[in-house]
Parts: structure tokens; C-alpha cells; sequence
């Protein structure tokens, strides 16, 4: 007879996902799960999300209403001189087979929601209390992670981030090179700042000593972070967008953010033709959800009325670093969370590393600092779960700047119009339009693209470019699925008592 499976989880890291197994077989939820692998992720994607992130977490529970927490990072400056504010430094960061300018400094410096966001999730939908979600992840940080194959790739091509502050400097290249797979990164600080998340709630990261330290450190270098901009912070709850595919409720992450609503456009388009879609008509689609990304529609996200409008044309709908949970009582919890590339500041005696989002290109495509402070920033982030006949099927979510609607779109693709399990589809070789060129990984025949004369960019290998996808499925069995993305160092563990 099979083991019982208590769930299943799949993150960007082996150690995350054993973080958050360990509080699944402890009898937490799939909340409690996934914030114990996000607060995990903290200490071992160090380079992708942190204290001083952003992120969403989307709960999906039996007999309820499905509820979005938006916990991203929002434009600063209330209260401060623009006049002031410090020139963003551009660094240039090469994939291999394409090249992207990330900005960074003080003044990319964005106002984070993530000790906000883990506390609410916690509180209202946990079971297990929040320092004994934390515990794992300060031990972690105070012991030391040895760094693996694709964290070691992160510290490579970000070496100019990494060596852009002594502080920085510090803690990521101890030795005067940025850490190589199998050096150990130990961080006491942040341990520190972790644990009193768990004791304290997030007051000390708003209200107290380590916002404090935050502003002044980040304003005193010409950043536009301030004490109102803490003050002011706080987690909304969003209605998930819904869009119906293949028999099937897709639900995902609704404006401001900008992700959800293109992925759910495109999946509506896709639903017009029964049958898996042909590389060409996906192709075709991502190009139309590209040119509908204008100006109009970025400066509308935060008008319902403009959303309500965009979703109604055409087909009707029905709708950095991720985390996907499923467990046996039928809970669903999908959370992405990034500092972008991360800034290159670090605050001495908090051992936190902050975000670079208002020097991301991709979330300010009509040029930086247009945000007005206190808008959240118009992320591509979009965790997601597939519901079928009223029980979650799928999880999942993605890492990649401009490339996780993509990531996202093909893995649906995958599991629900080729019937591929959640690990096939995450590793299955991945396509992106973007900009008229369309960027592919080896495995996918290009013969019909090259026919229709469009640009192709080829990789040699599967890329993080590509985004990094992590999925958990239920099967009609009942029985669990996961995959971590190889592209990110991802794993998935099946849970049993």
C-alpha cells in the first residue's frame, strides 16, 4: 500500500523546499509551508529576495474565497526632496546568449512589504506560530549555506552588484571575488532580523530601530526611502483575476500588477482553438499580448474601470523567486517574491540586502522615477493556481523579470493541453517573444518561426533567462506532483509522514 502524502512543495532552492517539507510534516497548512520556504529563500537566494523584497501570496482554501495579499514594493518619497535623490548606476548583466542593464544604488531603493506580507499570511491563514516559522531560516542564516551550481552562477554574473558597496562586498565576497559554488555564506545579521520578525512582528521593519536604520543609511546615500513611506505601508488584499481554459479556472494575480492580466489575455486567446496550441499560433499570441503592453495600459492599471474594459475585448474571460504548496486538506498557496536584482545596499547591523526595483527597467518601461510615491510598482509577478471541478490542480508561479508571463503561459500549456505531470513541464524547453525577436532553447523546432521570417535567438542550454518556474499538481488520483525549475537550482519534495 502507498505512503499517505501529507502535500507537495516546489522552490527555487533544495533547502527551501526542505524548510518548508519539515513544517508540512509538522502539521502546518500550506500557508505555514510556503512562508516558512519564503522565509528560507531569504538566506539561500540571497541575490533574489530578501527582508526588504516585494512579492503576492495567493491562498486558495476549500468552500472559500480565493484571496491575492499584494505585499510588493511601492514608489518612496513621501516627504522627500527628489532634488536630492542620488543618479541610479546602471550595470550590465550577460546571460550568455543576451545581455540585460539593470540599475542599482540607493536610489533603486523601493519600499518593501515582505515583513509585512509573511506576518499577515501567517496570521490569518497559518496554523503554526510565526517563530516557529522563522526558526529554520535563522538557523540557516547563522550556521551557513553552502552555496550551490546555480546560486554560484548568480554571484557571477552579478559580480558588479556584489562588488558595488564594501558592505555588500562584505557579505557576498569575503574573500575579495564574489563566492564559487561550495564557499559557505554565513549570515548572523540577518539571522538576527529574522528572529525578531518572529518574536516582534514586523514594527521594528516599519516603526522601529531597523526601519529607522533602513532610512537613514539609504537617504543619507541620496535614496528617496523615508519613515512616511514605512508608516504608510501595509498588505492588500486583492481579488484574484479568473480565466476560464480548457474547462478549467486559472486564477491569478490582478492589476496594478501587470503580469496576471497579460497571461490571462493570452490564455483566453489560446481557448478561441481547441487543442494544444502550434509554436506558431503561441508565438502569434505573445506578440499581441506584447504590443497591448502600451502606455495607456500601464498608466490605466490602477483604474478598475480600464482593467473591466481591457478584459472585455476580444475572447471573454471567465480571469525573481516562487514558491508553490499543495496539501492533503485541499489548501493552495502560490507566492513569488523578489528584491529584482537586488540593489547593492546593504544596511550595517541588519544584515538586510535591499531591492533595486525602481532601477528595473522592465517595471518602469516609460522611464524611471514616473511613479508617484505610494503607487505599487506595476510587477510582471504572477502567482497562479489552476482550479478544476472546484479543487486546486495546479500551483505555480515564476521568476524572470519580462519572461515569467512566458514561463507561466507554457506550463499551463504543458500540464493542462499535453498532459505532461508538473515536473515534465517545468523542465520541457521554453520559448519568449519580446522586442520582435523570439529568444528559444534548444528542443524547440524553430523550422515554422524561420518560415514566417521572424528574428530567432537561440540559447545553447536551458537558461535562467527563461525564468524559473516552480509547480505542484494533484492529480484525479488525489496523488501529488512537483517540479523545481533546473534553470534556478529549483527542487520539489513530495511530502509523507
Amino acid at each position: 500500500m502507498a505512503e499517505p502524502q501529507l502535500g507537495v512543495i516546489a522552490a527555487g532552492h533544495e533547502l527551501t523546499a526542505h524548510v518548508g517539507a519539515g513544517v508540512l510534516r509538522a502539521g502546518g497548512n500550506a500557508v505555514d509551508t510556503a512562508v516558512a520556504a519564503v522565509l528560507a529563500s531569504f538566506v539561500c537566494e540571497p541575490l533574489l529576495t530578501g527582508l526588504a523584497a516585494g512579492g503576492y501570496l495567493l491562498v486558495v482554501a476549500p468552500a472559500e474565497p480565493p484571496v491575492l495579499l499584494d505585499f510588493f514594493v511601492e514608489a518612496p518619497g513621501r516627504g522627500a526632496d527628489p532634488a536630492r535623490r542620488a543618479e541610479l548606476i546602471p550595470i550590465t548583466v550577460s546571460f550568455g546568449d543576451a545581455v540585460q542593464v539593470f540599475n542599482i544604488g540607493p536610489a533603486s531603493v523601493g519600499t518593501y512589504g515582505t515583513p509585512r506580507g509573511v506576518y499577515e499570511a501567517a496570521r490569518r491563514f497559518g496554523r503554526m506560530p510565526l517563530a516557529d516559522l522563522v526558526g529554520p531560516a535563522a538557523t540557516l542564516a547563522r550556521e551557513g549555506v553552502v552555496v550551490n551550481a546555480e546560486q554560484g552562477y548568480l554571484f557571477e554574473i552579478l559580480t558588479d552588484i556584489i562588488l558595488s558597496t564594501p558592505e555588500c562586498a562584505a557579505l557576498f565576497a569575503p574573500n575579495g571575488a564574489p563566492a564559487r559554488m561550495g564557499d559557505v555564506i554565513r549570515q548572523p545579521e540577518l539571522a538576527e532580523s529574522l528572529e525578531r520578525l518572529g518574536t516582534e512582528g514586523p514594527e521594528p521593519f516599519y516603526q522601529g530601530d531597523i526601519g529607522a536604520a533602513i532610512v537613514e543609511w539609504v537617504s543619507d546615500r541620496g535614496g528617496m526611502l523615508t519613515t512616511d513611506d514605512l508608516d504608510a505601508y501595509a498588505v492588500i488584499d486583492r481579488e484574484p483575476i479568473v480565466v476560464r481554459y480548457r474547462d478549467r479556472d486559472v486564477l491569478t494575480n490582478p492589476p496594478p500588477s501587470a503580469g496576471g492580466i497579460l497571461i490571462a489575455r493570452a490564455l483566453a486567446a489560446l481557448e478561441a482553438a481547441p487543442g494544444p496550441p502550434e509554436l506558431e499560433r503561441l508565438v502569434e499570441v505573445m506578440d499581441q499580448i506584447q504590443e497591448e503592453r502600451t502606455p495607456e495600459f500601464l498608466s490605466g492599471l490602477d483604474d478598475p474601470e480600464f482593467v473591466r474594459r481591457f478584459l472585455s475585448r476580444g475572447p471573454q474571460l471567465g480571469s525573481t523567486t516562487h514558491i508553490a504548496v499543495l496539501d492533503r486538506d485541499g489548501w493552495a498557496c502560490s507566492v513569488t517574491c523578489s528584491i529584482g536584482s537586488s540593489s547593492g545596499v546593504v544596511v550595517p547591523g541588519t544584515g538586510i540586502h535591499l531591492n533595486n526595483m525602481l532601477g528595473e527597467q522592465d517595471l518602469n518601461p516609460l522611464g524611471f522615477h514616473r511613479h508617484p510615491p505610494g503607487r505599487r510598482m506595476p510587477s510582471m509577478m504572477a502567482p497562479t493556481v489552476v482550479v478544476r471541478d472546484g479543487v486546486a490542480e495546479l500551483v505555480l508561479g515564476s521568476a524572470g523579470s519580462n519572461r515569467i508571463r512566458s514561463a507561466i503561459l507554457q506550463t499551463i500549456i504543458r500540464v493542462v493541453d499535453d498532459g505532461l505531470r508538473a515536473g515534465e513541464a517545468v523542465v520541457a524547453p521554453r520559448v519568449h517573444f519580446e522586442d520582435g525577436v523570439v529568444y528559444a532553447e534548444p528542443g524547440i523546432d524553430t523550422a515554422a518561426l524561420e518560415a514566417a521570417h521572424r528574428p530567432i535567438a537561440r540559447f545553447r542550454d536551458l537558461n535562467l533567462f527563461f525564468g524559473g518556474v516552480q509547480a505542484v499538481e494533484r492529480d484525479a488520483t488525489g496523488a501529488f506532483w512537483g517540479g523545481g525549475d533546473p534553470r534556478r537550482g529549483g527542487a520539489s519534495i513530495t511530502v509523507t509522514p
